[in-house]
């Protein structure tokens, strides 16, 4: 495992970057920091764990049921819940705030997803998907206000390096 504190480049709280050898170790770690920032009085429904598909939301689940707390899987038309965590994807939390947030599973392969790459080969289309990856990441790390933790299995996604 490996912390990299980070000097954010948006207005808001500096994100702490890590990063680890496999799915269970950061499903683990982001359980028991969504576990910290409760037991400082963060409210469950003042907490976001967000990922970049819904193909991920199995990782964010596992870290949310490790802290045994309740979460609402957030759609378009389900918000957020009182007293329970929002899960998502990161397209689903554009527009919402939150005291602390999550992003996790900023894997080399999800984010730029794989596929988007290799479907588009041209130069020009090719800085559209990285640049349209790292808004949705840009978006994520907005939405918190308080506490931000971004994580990623190694090898990490490069565009984390935007972070630092």
């Amino acid at each position: 495992m490996r912390d990299v504190y980070a000097i954010s480049v948006f207005n808001g709280v500096d994100p702490i970057i890590r990063t680890f050898a496999n799915a269970d170790r950061e499903a683990a770690a982001v359980g028991e920091w969504v576990a910290d920032r409760i037991a400082e009085g963060v409210r469950a429904e003042e907490i976001g764990v967000f990922v970049r598909a819904n193909s991920q939301l199995k990782r964010a689940r596992s870290a949310v049921t490790a802290t045994n707390g309740a979460f609402v899987e957030l759609t378009d038309k389900i918000e957020t819940t009182a007293g329970r965590i929002a899960i998502g994807t990161i397209h689903l939390a554009k527009g919402l705030e939150f005291r602390a947030v999550a992003v996790m599973e900023c894997d080399d392969d999800v984010i730029p997803l794989q596929g988007r790459i290799e479907s588009n080969a041209d130069e020009t289309d090719l800085e559209d998907v990285y640049n349209t990856e790292r808004y949705l990441l840009y978006v994520a790390c907005t939405r918190a206000r308080d506490y931000q933790l971004v994580t990623g299995v190694d090898p990490a996604s490069e565009l984390l390096v935007d972070l630092a």
